[in-house]
């Protein structure tokens, strides 16, 4: 019998699950369209001086982490949320 009330928890917890599957399939969608300005950006600023901008290759690398975690929990890979709802991934390459 405790099953069957458990039942409509599951239910209930994957339509909470599916709308913020939503929120992050749009997140992924604006986080792409950054991730093109990004690159065109750093190709611009390494034709203009010669070699990469730091900082634009640690957003680079921070915004692939995040589509990594997107799709994680877009695909069920984990239950883990990412920003905003946990910490934005670091960028540096001592935290790979």
């Amino acid at each position: 019998m405790n099953q069957n009330a458990d039942v409509p928890t599951r239910q209930r917890n994957i339509w909470i699950r599916g709308l913020f599957m939503l929120l992050m399939a749009l997140a992924f969608q604006v986080s792409g369209t950054v991730l093109c300005f990004v690159t065109v950006i750093q190709f611009l600023m390494t034709l203009l001086n010669d070699t990469p901008n730091a900082r634009l290759v640690a957003f680079g690398r921070s915004l692939g982490r995040y589509l990594q975690q997107i799709v994680d929990f877009l695909t069920f890979a984990t239950e883990a949320l990412p920003f905003p709802f946990n910490d934005w991934p670091a960028g540096d390459s001592s935290s790979g």
